[in-house]
């Protein structure tokens, strides 16, 4: 992990396209700012933890089977839009 000292108003730069904004502190709190490419994906890591343990015990439980059923029921239930 590394560790950094920043100043408010200072910024880090990841990977030339994700740069880091220290905003305000105010105790033990820090804000951050992001400015990001309109691709990038950012999460906090409770939700992004909570959404991998979601997916491993959904791919564990063999119940991916109903899910192509419903995909297809769902798809036959939209009204056709096709032009061609």
């Amino acid at each position: 992990m590394l560790y950094l000292t920043r100043k408010i108003g200072e910024s880090v730069i990841i990977n030339n396209t994700i740069e880091l904004t220290v905003v305000e502190i105010k105790g033990r709190s820090v804000k951050i700012g992001f400015n990001f490419p309109p691709e990038a994906t950012i999460l906090r890591k409770e939700l992004h933890d909570r959404i991998m343990e979601q997916n491993l015990a959904a791919s564990q439980s063999g119940g991916g089977e109903g899910m192509l059923e419903a995909f297809e029921e769902f798809n036959a239930s939209q009204p056709n839009t096709d032009k061609s």
